[in-house]
């Protein structure tokens, strides 16, 4: 890359800072041009930009150098005054002196191009950024600091110390080494088929972590669902009425519970109906049930089971409502509240935020924190497991097999054959990263 770039690493708008990132090989001549002088490295230093005779602003200039910079190339930090004249007219004397407009991620995919950080790292950049709970932050984090890529270079060192058993009896048939060769890869091909398979039995909580977890409400129409929907998200975002059949479509909201993402969602309640509107807000709160983390079974006292008990499993939570108006058999199990009282709301509080850190914490790192993880552990899996059926009859075959399993696990961490998904993963990043 011969360009240089710049771009705003703050939000847009009115504010008392600003800050404009530059990277490439022409930002210390950039820096000189706008009046800057000699700026030393890593520390910030006050001088007045300039375009030509106007004063743009007095502001603090940081330089990095490169290879030692975030992107591994010279860069620069122009910290201005946060109103947007201000952030205009540098931005236009910058692109007078040649720099252009960065591209959406283009810092971090330099940083990545320059060996600065492997994918998987630079994917956490992005998650940081958009992280709004501390489960959220603590994952990304732990994956910037190269957790996950750890875990994929250890099932890559299983992987090639298989391989080269194998290649070892292709390559060197004539040479004093033991028979069989291949086949001695066969233990470890069984312990790395193992690991691949428990990464992907566990693959659902890195998501559910970065994307929020979902829990939704279902069960009869007026059993009370939206007035519970109302009382966990602590507003009236549903409409409540005694008619049957108020809503009609899926209503979700996003909460933080117990330091985790949550969507939320109240359905339509679930009943044949001659009614084209509510029929389709029926069929969609099954679909919605169907995709859940966790349902809600809501129940009013006296309401038989219903279709309801067709979507949830033992592990889902029966919650008893309206305890202020009737009780309910105590021999049903579940929990009881009252969305009107607050009776039982802690405890149900309490019980969804024991089922997260259930759901979502462990003591291992996810290995899966993107579906594009989760598609190349399918495809590494399938080829060891080829692999290792192969191995006493068909030791070529099988080490083509092998070479298949480490091209879909490098391609987690960006160790090869990447250019092809580099678009797909910098494009979801903001400009100024």
């Amino acid at each position: 890359m011969t360009d240089t770039i710049f771009a705003l690493a703050t939000p847009a708008g009115r504010g008392a800072i600003a800050i404009l990132r530059l990277s490439g090989p022409d930002t210390d001549a950039a820096l000189t041009a706008l009046g800057a002088g000699t700026v030393r490295a890593r520390v910030a230093s006050l001088r007045t930009l300039r375009q030509g005779p106007d004063v743009i602003d007095q502001a603090l200039v940081l330089r990095f150098p490169g290879p030692g910079s975030y992107t591994g190339e010279d860069c620069a930090e122009l910290h201005l005054h946060g109103g947007r004249a201000v952030v205009e007219a540098a931005s236009s004397a910058l692109i007078a002196l040649g720099l252009r407009p960065a591209d959406p991620g283009e810092f971090t995919r330099r940083a990545f191009e320059n060996g600065r950080m492997d994918l998987a790292q630079a994917e956490a950049v992005a998650d940081l950024i958009d992280a709004e709970t501390r489960a959220q932050a603590g994952q990304a984090l732990g994956q910037l600091e190269g957790a996950l890529s750890q875990t994929y270079a250890g099932f890559r060192r299983d992987l090639l110390k298989a391989l080269a058993l194998v290649e070892a009896e292709i390559d060197f048939p004539d040479e004093e080494l033991p028979d069989h060769l291949a086949q001695t890869a066969g233990p470890v091909l069984d312990g790395l088929s193992e690991a691949l398979n428990a990464a992907l039995a566990d693959a659902d909580r890195g998501r559910r972590v970065r994307e929020g977890y979902r829990i939704v409400l279902i069960g009869e129409t007026n059993a009370g669902k939206s007035a519970l929907f109302n009382a966990l998200v602590a507003r009236e975002a549903a409409i409540v009425t005694p008619i049957a059949g108020t809503t009609r479509d899926v209503l979700d909201a996003d909460l933080i519970m117990g330091g985790y993402a949550v969507t939320l969602s109240d359905t339509a309640g679930l009943r044949d109906s001659a009614d084209p509107v509510e029929a389709e807000g029926v069929r969609r709160a099954r679909a919605r049930a169907q995709a859940a983390d966790l349902r809600l079974w809501v129940r009013a006292p006296g309401d038989p089971e219903g279709d309801a008990a067709m979507f949830t499993t033992p592990q889902d939570l029966v919650v008893w409502t309206k305890a202020d108006l009737g009780a309910r058999d105590p021999a049903a199990g579940g929990l009881v509240v009252s969305a009107t009282t607050g009776e039982g709301m802690s405890d149900l509080r309490a019980a969804i935020e024991a089922r997260l850190i259930r759901d979502l914490a462990g003591a291992d790192f996810p290995a899966v924190t993107r579906e594009r993880h989760r598609r190349r552990l399918v495809e590494a899996l399938a080829s060891v497991e080829a692999g290792r059926a192969r191995l006493g009859s068909a030791p070529e075959l099988a080490g083509e097999d092998l070479r298949r399993a480490a091209d879909a696990l490098g391609r987690v961490t960006g160790a090869i054959g990447v250019e092809d998904i580099l678009g797909e993963v910098f494009s979801t990043f903001c400009i100024g990263k």
